[in-house]
């Protein structure tokens, strides 16, 4: 094996490790920030070491054992200054005691609710929505700033910051690092939930660029959903996320023309849908349980999924079942866009002037005033009507509103169809 064969199997390695590395860690120094430099830390010893010594059977026990005598050495250098790092240490140097093996048998056996711990922490409501995504990336999905930056379409310098103030807000706010109980659960569970659904959606539809979809940020949030099922399988919610991830991906090869242009979901060929992600995420909703009027809004969202996935064809989408289950899901999360989708489901089960009916009576529709997704909405309902110059109109309107590229050119497209 090469050098570089050798350096690029110790980066698969560190990217594998990274989350439950940092995770272990946080809960040691109690500081996210300093978690991740010793993290950091370790892998430069294991550039050192590993290309001559070979990858040990145990990577992740040495990463972490790596990793917390750097971290005695540096609180040594610091001489320890405050009583938080004195304690610290002597339970570092009680850790350092243990063979390595040892230490890797308790990350087998501890690792869930430390992982568990460091979700929760970076999807902390402190933080802003935006802070929250890029953290919950860089300490569990182990993407690199950059990385961060191109799936976001922002730079690394906007993003970089973000991620420093998000980790200064978090020790400064002196977190104990633990999974919340109770009341405090709940909320904090919504903010996990919500993070990674605005990670899928990013990649799911874009909101920016020259890309319909990036199917690489919609498998980073499946991949961190797994992790939460997995390490939660007692919250419903949780595996009602999942499934409504894991079947929307299903149709992600089939949501694009050969020009990168979008095929709307009446129109796309089943026979490109995922037949294994439909599976995964039908198993995902049972778990979940059979949706109700008290079901949370991921599994009501995912039994609307669910119904798409089992028709054959389009023609045989029960409409009818999916305006019912969005009367529920306004009544469990009202939403001015969950009132545009209702109306969509409305429009194809009862026709396209009942679509527009319930258009007109959106509460707060200064919320959708620049949302493109509206006029395009309400000129797919003129168009089926056969109202064809209004239908123009909210086509270009809709067009100049989106900021992606490929939807803008199917907007004028759709604008152009109606003569």
């Amino acid at each position: 094996m090469t050098a570089a064969d050798t350096h690029q199997a110790i980066e698969a390695v560190f990217r594998i490790e990274w989350a439950k590395l940092v995770a272990g860690l946080a809960q040691l120094v109690r500081d996210v920030g300093l978690a991740e430099e010793l993290a950091q830390d370790a892998l430069v010893v294991a550039l050192s070491k590993w290309p001559e010594s070979g990858i040990p059977k145990n990577p992740g026990a040495w990463l972490m054992a790596a990793a917390k005598r750097r971290g005695i050495d540096g609180l040594r250098r610091n001489r320890m200054l405050e009583r938080k790092h004195a304690e610290i240490t002597r339970d570092l140097e009680e850790e350092r005691k243990a063979s390595i093996e040892d230490i890797g048998a308790a990350m087998d056996d501890d690792i869930g609710d430390e992982l568990l711990s460091l979700i929760f922490t970076a999807c902390h409501p402190l933080l802003s929505r935006e802070a929250r995504a890029a953290l919950t990336l860089r300490l569990i999905g182990g993407l690199t700033t950059g990385e961060i930056a191109r799936a976001f379409l922002s730079n690394e310098a906007t993003i970089a910051q973000r991620i420093v103030r998000a980790k200064k807000t978090l020790g400064n706010a002196g977190l104990t690092f633990e999974v919340p109980r109770g009341k405090e659960r709940g909320e904090r569970l919504a903010s996990v939930l919500e993070v990674i659904y605005l990670i899928f959606n990013e990649g799911y539809v874009a909101t920016a660029g020259e890309d319909l979809v990036r199917p690489a940020l919609c498998a980073e949030a499946q991949r961190l959903g797994r992790i939460l099922a997995g390490l939660m399988p007692d919250e419903p919610e949780v595996f009602g996320l999942l499934a409504l991830m894991e079947i929307q991906a299903s149709r992600l090869a089939a949501r694009q023309g050969p020009d990168g242009s979008p095929v709307p979901l009446t129109e796309q060929n089943r026979a490109r849908w995922d037949q294994l992600l439909i599976r995964r995420g039908l198993a995902a909703l049972e778990r979940a349980g059979a949706p109700t009027a008290t079901s949370g809004p991921y599994a009501l969202q995912a039994a609307l999924a669910a119904c798409h996935a089992r028709a054959r064809k389009a023609e045989d989408t029960d409409w009818q079942r999916i305006a019912a289950l969005y009367d529920n899901l306004m009544d469990v999360t009202p939403s001015p866009v969950i009132d545009l989708n209702r109306s969509v489901a409305y429009s194809m089960a009862f026709g396209p002037e009942a679509g527009l009916k319930l258009l007109d009576r959106i509460a707060q529709p200064e919320t959708l005033r620049d949302y493109a997704p509206l006029p395009a909405a309400k000129g797919d309902f003129l168009f089926r009507a056969g109202r064809l110059a209004e239908a123009r109109a909210q086509f270009e309107r809709a067009a100049g509103l989106t900021r992606n590229e490929r939807e803008k050119a199917f907007l004028l497209q759709r604008a152009a169809d109606c003569g």
